[in-house]
């Protein structure tokens, strides 16, 4: 995670983006504090980037690549408002260990904000911040064969604001974010979703945090959280309204660093287990 020292809205490259709404930074430091003790109290060891000054964006730690054992793919960002981050981002992997191998300059793709490991399988969405033919650059880098989505509705603009892997077979997922064939895809992939209705999911719902049994999200309508806790998963609440600004909720400010992507990665997961997500957000 990256404390959110610098954050603000001094661009706008997303629908929910505008400069003119100001940013409380008090309350949004107290919400990321908020955020990082529960993820804590769920049971993740939390590392700590240092933040920027020119970089806003970088408090949104799960676009800065993606995370395959040892192996970093750092991101290649579409919008120039961003890509100043990404050698901040490399030197930080570097530094704590990790081979930093690159995508090629030419495609653009969005870290754990547009691919998520589920199963054996990665997947990937498209179109608003990531390219299409960057999924194929990604499954030779990680080993991982990678599902394509195409995503229809700026306002969810990544993947991960419609897709949270709960465990091997379980995931939140929000149909009204993808095409038809994508929908086709998801269904084919998880045996067990949990279906967002727009409402929910523009709520930020599939952005979530998945730690151990304890599922941290933004916001749980009522319907949600039955589904969640028949389950047999905790559900955290963390007001993260400052970062929704931004477009950004729970997941958007985590990066799991304990990820193994491919069939090396598939994990029973779930209640009482390790999840689909990951135990060491960072």
């Amino acid at each position: 995670m990256c404390p959110p020292e610098h954050f603000g809205v001094l661009y706008e490259i997303n629908p929910w983006m505008h400069h003119r709404v100001p940013v409380d930074r008090e309350r949004a430091h107290s919400q990321w504090e908020q955020l990082k003790r529960t993820l804590e109290q769920a049971g993740a060891q939390v590392e700590v980037q240092e933040p920027r000054p020119d970089l806003p964006d970088l408090v949104f730690t799960a676009n800065a690549g993606i995370v395959n054992g040892s192996q970093f793919v750092p991101s290649r960002f579409r919008h120039p408002e961003r890509q100043a981050e990404e050698p901040h981002d490399v030197a930080w992997f570097e530094s704590h260990g990790f081979t930093v191998e690159h995508l090629p300059e030419h495609v653009h793709h969005e870290g754990a904000g547009d691919a998520l490991p589920f199963g054996d399988v990665l997947l990937s969405g498209y179109r608003f911040r990531s390219d299409a033919a960057s999924h194929a650059y990604l499954s030779r880098l990680t080993g991982a064969a990678v599902r394509s989505v195409e995503l229809a509705d700026d306002r969810l603009y990544h993947l991960d604001l419609t897709f949270c892997p709960l465990d091997e077979r379980r995931a939140i997922v929000a149909p009204d974010g993808w095409d038809a064939y994508g929908r086709k895809v998801v269904e084919a992939l998880v045996p067990e979703p949990l279906v967002l209705d727009l409402d929910e999911t523009l709520a930020f719902c599939a952005n979530s945090v998945v730690v151990g049994s304890t599922v941290v999200m933004a916001r749980c309508p009522p319907a949600v959280g039955r589904r969640l806790e028949a389950w047999g998963f905790d559900v955290a609440v963390c007001d993260v309204g400052e970062f929704l600004k931004a477009g950004g909720a729970c997941r958007c400010l985590t990066l799991a660093l304990d990820v193994t992507v491919g069939p090396q990665g598939a994990r029973s997961a779930g209640p009482g287990g390790r999840s689909a997500d990951s135990s060491t957000p960072s």
